[in-house]
């Protein structure tokens, strides 16, 4: 051991993520040398395996010995003792001092949470997995004391669309292990492929496992396109226990999902007579929803209890997760069976019908000392009397049945959707849409300020969701879910007044180094410029930037050209008079250490001017400021998480620009994006009015109107022209298109509106 004044550089910093409940740094340091051992002191033999996983992660690289015994904290010791004055579970204390370290918890999955943090403070070497002889091995001196936030914290990941080997449902829980993630929530049945073993049931494997090509590009490109490759893969019985067992010796629990009645296709394309009609049946090779569902007959509810009986014999998880979402009612509406289901059993309609299915289901699992997990949908004509909601469509799900007294996870698409782009630039790989940077997951609150605290005690936690329509391997499935997932790590286990965005980034900087060693493609989003605007004196639009990557320099261009180290440097706002793109990036001396932003910049008269609404946007999109529709930088033409566009879902978009001054309005354009696969559509109307003293308006007759198609065929332009109008204020009012038909994606919900930026010539 050895103590010196000064940590050298690889443990001068305290980045532990997620972010301690307390930490307080202490002089000093512990050098780590072969004279080490690892002590545990705790009832039960789940007390050896925080410290043998400890020794297996500190053996390759440091190359000591370090042996594990059970007794007390010795001289050299790296020791977890039992404290049970800790009384959650999760919650540890750790002390690093010259002369040793000492881990203190309640149970041995604190003792486990503990270890992460220790490592975090050891030089990111240990993480390479092979001896790194010039390293001395040293953490700073320090004391925690730290419990989460919350119970649940948890990741998902579909492997119905793409099939992912058993190497890498490790490596993935590994990492959940390490950011103190403790639910990984197991997505193994599709509509484009079945994933497990079923023995029962032997073409669940043989045909239901795999589809006979794969969709290329984009779900909305036409006309489509496929690989004619046949695709499939599942996971034996075998391979689900021994991945099973592996998470539990890391302390996450596997929660496994079948869905249904909806997503089965490729269950049916096994056995078609669970089906409402005959079929025959593929698995499907776009993405999407389909019409053919479950059936409600009797049959159907023996195979998925036959199946679901294997799954428990698998997964001691106390929660099974039972899908629910997304269920068309099309089949059912015209199905003698599901017909008379519905008059026998006294049920209203067909969402009745899905309660009663799902309640059935629920039922089946409760007997066997299970409760089951559904997505919101299963709100949809009463709700199953002890299931857990996952609540996706927004906030609004999990918050009525919190009220209701359920237990609530919380995964909103704006917040948790980690298959959205996470970046708008051009050099993103393919994703399903949307626009959900770093930041925005940070900044999530999974509690209401809706709730009272009675209600507020059944939000349980919340879960990241990597869907895989657009990911086909192991390394983007990373690069897609980091860093967000451990923003989502952070946001769960911290304590809410203890998260700061800035510092985060300024620590995964250094946890940065971690995951390169550990081989993680992970995103480097965070790391480059940001950009905000306001109106400039004179006219034309003031340009400012900045980063969070410390001692970074900016350099930019306006001509067209990508910016170089040689480029001018960021020192003060930039004056744009004339629309065009500006681009941007950080550099550590001449090297880019960020991605290029691109950004075009308009002109016109509304910048920078007073908007308001009159009905405030959905409530995922009510953190925006009215004015990013008239700040003069464009909405991306192909994701509409951008921060650039507005949503209303059920009320119209009615805003109010006001010029400052009277004067000729020769056009308005309103941009709009149209994706109908995430449920998105144009709008159903659209009006315009003026008005000189912002009381009377008067709706101009003569408007001539003219539609110009984006680029990426997600984006359509209305161009409004005016005929000799002059005009103070300009009252936009735009009409959502309504209830979403049958046989679409979202059928029977409200269509989302989204509204870019509103261009005034």
């Amino acid at each position: 051991m050895s103590c010196q004044d000064k940590p050298e550089e690889t443990v001068n910093t305290y980045a532990i993520l997620p972010q301690p409940a307390t930490l307080k740094p202490l002089p000093g340091q512990c050098r780590l040398d072969a004279d080490y051992q690892i002590t545990y002191q705790g009832a039960g033999p789940e007390w050896a395996l925080a410290g043998n996983y400890l020794a297996a992660l500190l053996r390759p690289a440091t190359g000591f010995d370090w042996p594990v015994s059970a007794q007390g904290p010795s001289e050299k010791s790296i020791a977890l003792v039992e404290d049970e004055a800790i009384t959650n579970p999760e919650a540890y204390r750790l002390r690093i001092t010259p002369d040793g370290i000492t881990i203190q918890a309640g149970s041995p999955a604190g003792a486990f949470y503990a270890v992460q943090s220790l490592r975090q403070l050891l030089p990111p070497a240990l993480e390479k997995k092979a001896l790194a002889s010039d390293v001395q091995w040293m953490a700073p001196c320090v004391e925690i004391e730290d419990e989460p936030r919350f119970a649940y914290r948890g990741m998902h990941l579909d492997v119905g669309r793409h099939f992912f080997p058993p190497d890498f449902i490790k490596q993935y829980i590994d990492l959940l292990a390490m950011h103190k993630m403790n639910r990984f929530h197991w997505h193994l049945t599709e509509d484009q492929g079945w994933r497990i073993e079923i023995k029962r049931y032997p073409k669940l494997q043989e045909i239901a496992a795999y589809r006979k090509e794969t969709m290329i590009g984009h779900y909305t490109d036409q006309p489509r396109r496929f690989d004619g490759q046949r695709y499939g893969g599942y996971y034996t019985q075998e391979e689900v226990k021994d991945i099973v067992a592996y998470a539990r010796d890391r302390f996450v629990t596997i929660i496994p999902e079948i869905e249904m009645p909806g997503h089965s296709l490729a269950a049916l394309s096994a056995y078609p007579e669970l089906a409402c009609t005959t079929g025959p049946f593929d698995a499907a090779t776009t993405w999407g929803v389909f019409e053919d569902v479950y059936c409600t007959k009797d049959t159907t509810f023996t195979f998925l209890e036959n199946v679901l009986s294997e799954v428990m014999e698998l997964f001691p998880s106390h929660y099974i997760h039972i899908g629910g979402d997304e269920c068309p009612k099309v089949r059912w509406k015209s199905c003698p069976d599901c017909q008379r289901r519905i008059k026998e059993e006294g049920l209203k309609d067909e969402h009745q019908l899905q309660s009663y299915f799902i309640t059935r289901i629920e039922r089946f699992i409760n007997s066997k000392g299970r409760d089951i997990i559904g997505w919101d949908e299963i709100l949809e004509g009463g709700l199953a009397p002890n299931a857990t909601v996952m609540s996706w469509r927004g906030t609004e799900g999990g918050i009525a049945a919190a009220r209701q007294g359920h237990d609530v996870i919380m995964t909103p698409t704006a917040y948790c959707y980690l298959d959205y782009y996470q970046s708008l630039s051009d050099e993103e790989p393919l994703a399903i849409g949307g626009y959900l940077p770093l930041e925005n997951v940070y900044r999530y609150e999974p509690m209401s300020d809706e709730l009272t605290a009675e209600e507020a005690r059944h939000i349980l936690g919340a879960q990241g969701n990597v869907w895989t329509e657009y990911i086909a391997d192991g390394k983007k499935v990373e690069y897609m879910a980091y860093p967000r997932a451990i923003a989502l790590a952070e946001l769960t286990w911290s304590p809410k007044d203890k998260r700061d965005y800035e510092d985060f980034v300024r620590r995964l900087a250094h946890h940065t180094q971690r995951l390169d060693a550990l081989g993680v493609s992970y995103g480097k989003h965070a790391f480059g410029v940001r950009i905000a605007t306001a109106p400039a004196e004179g006219g034309g639009v003031q340009i400012s930037l900045s980063t969070l990557s410390e001692g970074a320099a900016i350099h930019y261009t306006l001509d067209g050209a990508e910016p170089t180290a040689q480029s001018p440097l960021y020192s003060e706002p930039v004056h744009i008079q004339t629309e065009g793109t500006l681009q941007a990036a950080t550099f550590d001396g001449d090297k880019r250490i960020s991605n290029i932003l691109r950004q075009p910049v308009l002109v016109h008269r509304a910048v920078g001017q007073a908007i308001s609404l009159a009905f405030p946007p959905h409530s995922d999109y009510r953190h925006l400021p009215a004015d990013v529709l008239v700040n003069g930088l464009p909405a991306s033409e192909t994701r509409f998480k951008d921060g650039e566009w507005l949503a209303w879902q059920e009320q119209p978009m009615e805003a109010t620009i006001d010029l400052g001054v009277s004067q000729p309005i020769g056009s308005v354009t309103l941009n709009f994006f149209k994706d109908q696969g995430v449920w998105i559509y144009l709008p159903s109307a659209v009006s315009l009015s003026v008005s000189t003293d912002g009381v009377n308006f008067e709706v101009i007759p003569d408007v001539t109107e003219s539609v110009v198609e984006g680029s990426g065929g997600r984006s359509q332009a209305r161009i409004l022209k005016l005929p000799d109008t002059r005009a103070r204020y300009i009252r936009l009012a735009v009409q959502p298109y309504g209830i979403i038909p049958d046989g679409a994606p979202g059928a029977g919900h409200p269509a989302w509106l989204f509204v870019g930026e509103i261009v005034v010539q």
